[in-house]
């Protein structure tokens, strides 16, 4: 079986507004989401309430908390709708159940998450070796639409700046291309 027909199969669609959270940082949540639709924010908040942008999720993304769906741990970090969004919750525990009977599936579900540990690992690599500035060219390379979608503020949030920061930055960029 393709991933695409179990979730299909299995999952619940949803619609969510704009500011709606699917989870929250400390929730218990057995379920990944499919993205038809919408743009979301997955980001942490630390103790002093400061929020760390995780990753803006895009149509055709899946997104869920490992920690909770496998770990029984609770949610680390928190998902909201920056667009009205339509979705696909299905349950992590009936994917990992069935992969163990398709070998298909296990295999999709596999590349899978090869794709999602390389995402993470190239996150990590950018926010400990790159320059604030490589890592905003990295992004307006990646997905320039992402620019017309969120707001600066949040740009700088993901990027670990400032947005008087990213301001600088922006300048010396615009510069460096006239």
């Amino acid at each position: 079986m393709k991933i695409a027909d179990f979730i299909a199969a299995n999952g619940r669609h949803l619609e969510r507004e704009t500011g709606e959270h699917l989870f929250r940082q400390g929730d218990e949540v057995s379920s990944l989401f499919l993205v038809n639709r919408g743009l979301l924010k997955a980001y942490y908040l630390s103790g002093d309430g400061k929020e760390n942008i995780k990753s803006f999720i895009l149509q055709g993304d899946v997104i869920g908390s490992l920690a909770s769906c496998h770990g029984g741990a609770s949610c680390t970090f928190s998902l909201i709708c920056l667009e009205p969004s339509e979705l696909i919750r299905f349950s992590f525990t009936e994917l990992s159940a069935a992969i163990r009977s398709d070998a298909e599936l296990s295999a999709e579900t596999v590349d899978f998450l090869l794709g999602f540990g390389m995402k993470k690992e190239m996150r990590e690599y950018e926010l400990l070796c790159l320059s604030a500035e490589e890592r905003y060219r990295r992004l307006l390379q990646a997905t320039p639409q992402l620019f017309e979608r969120v707001t600066q503020n949040e740009i700088a949030r993901y990027l670990g700046v400032t947005p008087v920061g990213l301001s600088r930055i922006k300048k010396r960029v615009l510069d460096r291309r006239a």
